[in-house]
This record gives structure tokens, sequence and C-alpha cells, in this order.
């Protein structure tokens, strides 16, 4: 791009930013107070506004555009509720390690600090789930503080960054001089490392690798693959992060998530070598701190990530290595191949492991199937589709059933956020407009963001939703029966019919209550070329992958 010379308002030097740091998408709901914004995206063809139906689906899309592409998601909402709505994502954003600009409306510079209309102090309110949050309060320094608020949401252990536009700031006059686009900055792993995490991989006998966090381009994925094929190494992935390494893959074990199934935990336990690449080691992927002890893990531990601050921040390594994921994975993927019989077997076994706990159990009901279903989707996917889920106990339906791996991709939010699955599907869909998108969500979940349908429709995005209704919050039904057996409360839902909504937005609709029915349902919905819903009516007694709220009702009443 080149930059305009001479005067420019505050609100046509933001958008002369955007473009400069090569924005093609932004998702917002329209405010007054950054009306300026609003109007010289007029002049930005370049740059395509998604009108969003509140801000908090907005934030999400935008989060979700960052894991998709890398690349800083941009977000734009007003002043006061408007960025409390969108805190969820921007939290979101922050857990998973997500590239994310969000640019807030504030009260006039003159009004600030007297509880003006909607006024919000942002430096507070967002430090504590954002990289940097930031008010420019001097139109003259929006390109410096516009470049380095990409540079930091980018660089490192990537996450979001809050910029904050006083109305009046951006109604101002300042002269725009030249800047050059964002460099993300990532540290290289040295030849040292590289080496010395070799000659303990050559001693191990139990070597597992943990693929996870963010930042893990097709060509990191690719090079990770190879180098954990090439040495026969099993590997694993961490919370909802099954799209780094294949599940194809030949050493692929499974993932440590909210549904892990136990003979995975075991190998993690047995291992005498634990190779974490990306991962934070966070309360998800170490089932809550429990996996191994504290803080010393009891086998030798490699962790490799982006932040120094998190080697080390639960358990301490014997080697810990500052890289981002594609350096760190270009660099082992031309490394020579050990000898790996050691070894050999214990992946073996452990893939044969992984294979069994990838087929459903039987199942006995007289709802519909939904492992059945998943295996039916999961032939009928292509292998460059895109699968959002949603936080809740259905997600481990397509999590454990579905085939993931690049240039398939998996959007989830390991923050556990609900209400995610709609709206990062819409925005799936908007990037990648000629990729089939599937939308994984629960009845709760739906009801927190499924509006943003309305936008799908708005922008001719075609996502596929598949709404899990079980008529509850299924999730806090489960720990209610472990902990007060009989006793529900707060978690039963009212639903509506959701193909008679779809049809209501003038998108596809059908509910499905058979097995057999599914696959063509689906069918359908990808042959109507429009967004989609497919109610599946699911088994409340079902509560998840492994077990009933009849047996958790048992367990309970024994403890």
């Amino acid at each position: 791009m080149t930059v305009q010379k001479g005067t420019r308002t505050g609100g046509q030097l933001i958008v002369d930013a955007l473009q400069l740091h090569g924005v093609e998408l932004a998702f917002g709901v329209a405010g007054e107070s950054y009306l300026e914004v609003l109007d010289a995206l007029v002049d930005a063809p370049s740059i395509k506004y998604v009108t969003c139906r509140q801000e908090g689906g907005a934030a999400n899309m935008a989060e979700a555009y960052g894991k998709l592409t890398g690349k800083p998601g941009v977000c734009m909402v007003t002043r006061g509720p408007g960025a409390t709505n969108a805190s969820i994502g921007i939290h979101t954003a922050f857990q998973d390690s997500t590239p994310m600009v969000v640019l807030v409306g504030q009260v006039a510079r003159d009004q600030f600090g007297r509880e003006a209309f909607q006024e919000i102090d942002y430096r507070r309110f967002f430090a504590p789930v954002a990289k940097w949050v930031e008010q420019i309060d001097d139109a003259e320094r929006i390109p410096e503080i516009m470049h380095r608020a990409f540079h930091i949401a980018s660089s490192g252990r990537p996450g979001p960054v809050v910029i904050a536009l006083p109305e009046d700031m951006l109604r101002d006059n300042a002269s725009s001089h030249p800047a050059q686009p964002y460099q993300a900055s990532r540290a290289h792993p040295g030849s040292g490392d590289i080496e010395t995490l070799r000659g303990m991989l050559a001693k191990a006998k139990k070597p597992i690798l943990l693929v996870g966090g963010s930042g893990w381009s097709d060509q990191a994925a690719k090079d990770i693959s190879a180098f954990a094929e090439a040495n026969n190494l099993p590997v694993c992935c961490s919370f909802r992060r099954q799209d780094v390494v294949s599940t194809r893959h030949p050493g692929f074990i499974g993932d440590l998530g909210t549904g892990t199934g136990p003979k995975l935990l075991a190998r993690v336990k047995e291992s005498d070598l634990l190779i974490v690449a990306g991962a934070r080691l966070g309360e998800m992927t170490t089932q809550g701190y429990s996996l191994m002890p504290l803080p010393e893990p009891a086998k030798t531990m490699i962790h490799i990530h982006p932040d120094p601050i998190e080697i080390g921040r639960t358990y301490r390594p014997e080697l810990g290595i500052v890289s981002g994921m594609p350096e760190l994975a270009a660099a082992l993927a031309a490394t020579k191949p050990l000898d790996s019989k050691a070894w050999a077997g214990w992946t073996k076994e452990a893939r044969a492991e992984f294979t069994a706990w990838f087929e459903p159990e039987p199942y006995k009901g007289s709802y519909l199937d939904a492992g059945k279903c998943m295996l039916a989707l999961r032939e009928m996917l292509p292998d460059d589709a895109i699968v959002t889920v949603d936080a809740g106990n259905f997600s481990g339906w397509p999590q454990r059933f579905l085939n993931f791996g690049r240039p398939g991709r998996l959007l989830g939010p390991t923050s556990g956020a609900m209400g995610y699955s709609v709206p990062a599907g819409v925005a799936a869909s908007i990037t990648y407009p000629g990729r089939v998108v599937v939308s994984c969500v629960g009845d709760g979940g739906f009801g927190m963001t499924g509006q943003e349908l309305a936008t799908a429709m708005h922008h001719k995005a075609t996502p596929i939703i598949l709404v899990f209704n079980n008529g509850m919050y299924g999730t806090i039904r489960m720990h209610q029966e472990k902990r007060f057996p009989d006793r529900r409360s707060a978690t039963d839902l009212t639903n509506p019919d959701y193909a008679m909504l779809a049809k209501a937005h003038g998108a596809y609709g059908e509910t499905v209550t058979k097995t057999e029915d599914f696959a063509p349902a689906f069918q359908r919905a990808l042959k109507s070329g429009k967004a989609a819903i497919i109610e599946l009516q699911t088994d409340p007694e079902q509560i998840s992958t492994r077990t009933t709220i009849s047996a958790l009702k048992a367990a309970a009443k024994k403890a």
C-alpha cells in the first residue's frame, strides 16, 4: 500500500494503518464512538467489514480468523457495552495464544475520568486478558501505535492487543508519514539446542512428542510430522490442537484434553522423555496438573515455547528452548533420523491403542447414535474441511471421532468459552468461501451466539451448523451428578425448533432423530449452497463419549 500524503483525520489514519498491515477482513458491530473509522472504510475497498449481530460474536470471529491464518484478526467495537461484550473473545485469544487487534471506541478526551456515558478505563479493564492495552490520545501517533499493536499481537507468544480510540481524536487532523508493514519476531532454536535434544532422544526408551499451542503454519505442521515419522515417534497433542499432526499419521496416539483415553494418560505417565513443542502445559492438557508431579515432572522433559516465561512456569524441564514453531519444526525436519529401534514397539502399541479409541462404543439407546454420525461425517468431509467446536460435553464426539490434519483445521476455544463455534464457523466460511465448514455446537452454546447465523446469511457464508440438542447444559449436569446425584438444578433448557429457526433466516434446516438419516441430511445441506442447521436430537442419558448419567449417579452414591 502507498501511504497517502498530506493531512488526514484520525479515522483515516487508522484505516491507512489497517491497509498497510495487510488487513483484508475486519469483524465488528457499528458504533457512534468510531464513526470516523467506519466512514474511512468506505474509501478502502480492500478491507471487507463483516457486520455482526453482537460484539461477542465479532470477537470470536476475529479470534477464529487469527487461528486460521496466523495473522492478527481485527475486531472493531464501540465503547462500554460493546467492549465488555467483546471481552469473552479477547479472553479466548489470550488463553489460546491467538493474534488479534481490537479497536475500541472511547469517550472524548475532555470527558475522560468523569464516568461519562459508557466510559471504561480500558487499560485497567483489559490488562489481565490482553498482551498490551493502549489508548491513542494524539492522532500523530496512530501509525506508530498501530504498527506496535500488530507487532506485539503476532510476535513471541501471540495474543490480543486492545487499542482505545477517543472519538474526538478520530476527528483530529494529523500529517501522515511513511511507514513499513509489521513483521512478527520469533526466536530460532540454536544448533546446540537441537543437538542436545537429539542426544536426549537417542537415550530414551519410551519417548512421546506433545505438540500444541499456536503458531503452527501448514509448513510447520508438515515439518514436525515429517520429523516424528522419520524418528518413529509417538505424537499426542494438547487440548483442541488435533490439526497439528494428522490423526492419520502413523505415530499419532491421541489428544490430552477433556475426554482423554485412560491408556494415553498411562502412556504419558510411563514415558521417560516428554518433548513438549508449543503447548503451555496448562490445566486442561495436564489434567488439572495431575498428569505429572509439580514442579519436577519425574521424567526427562524438553519444553519448547515461543515465550521464555512459559518454560518452567509449571513444570521444570531439563532442557528449555525458546523458539517459534515454524523455526523449530524446520530445524528438526532437517536433522538426520535417529535409530528408533529402542522405542519402535512402544510407538506401535500406543498407535494401536489410539486406533481402538478412535471407534465409538456400541450405543443401545433410542436416540440417534452420535458416535456413528461422526463416523459417517468422517467419511464425507474433504481433507481441507474446517471444523469448529464449542465448549461442552457434546464436543467430545467430533473431537474424538473425526479426522484432522492439514490442510483441514480444528478451531475450538481452549479457554472453554461457550458460544464460540457458530461465529467461528461464519468467519471460517467468509475467510475460505470454497471450503466445507462444519460448526458443532450444543443447544446451550447455540443459545448464546446462534444469532450470528444472520451474519452468515448477510455475507453469503455457508457453514453447516450441527446442533447437538439434549435439552440441557450437559457439562454442568455431568458435574452435578458427580457431586450431587439426583439433585438437578438450573441445567434444563427449553429449545426452539432449530430447523424452523434456520428457515426463518433463509438458511437450510433439518431435524435428525435417527442415525441413518444423518448422512443424507448432511448431503442435502451441502447441496443447498446455503448456511444450514442440522439439529441432532441426542440422548440426555449419554452425557459423554465415555459414560452415562446413570453411571455417574451410581458412582457418586457409592463414594
